[in-house]
């Protein structure tokens, strides 16, 4: 199973864990694994349509999932994904 990290904003919504272990072949199918393991996930990453929000960034390996075939991008089962979300800044 991939292993998805979880940034430490969204762990109130798995119980705390820093990762969990999901299935899927792509990225979408994997994401789409957590949010139906952790519901209330869904609202902070999917869009109503299920598509990931424009804010929210993510890592297979080291690698931006834009710049290889997005949320169809291809899993393996010893994957690490890992889940950036956008971050508010203020004035500087």
């Amino acid at each position: 199973m991939a292993k998805i990290i979880v940034p430490t904003p969204l762990r109130k919504f798995t119980q705390n864990q820093t990762s969990v272990e999901t299935g899927g072949n792509t990225i979408k199918e994997a994401i789409g694994n957590l949010v139906t393991q952790f519901p209330d996930l869904r609202q902070h990453l999917l869009t109503k349509e299920g598509s990931l929000r424009t804010f929210v960034r993510v890592y297979l390996g080291e690698e931006d999932i834009k710049q290889l075939e997005g949320e169809a991008t291809p899993i393996e089962s010893q994957s690490e994904i890992s889940i950036i979300p956008a971050i508010a800044g203020g004035k500087a």
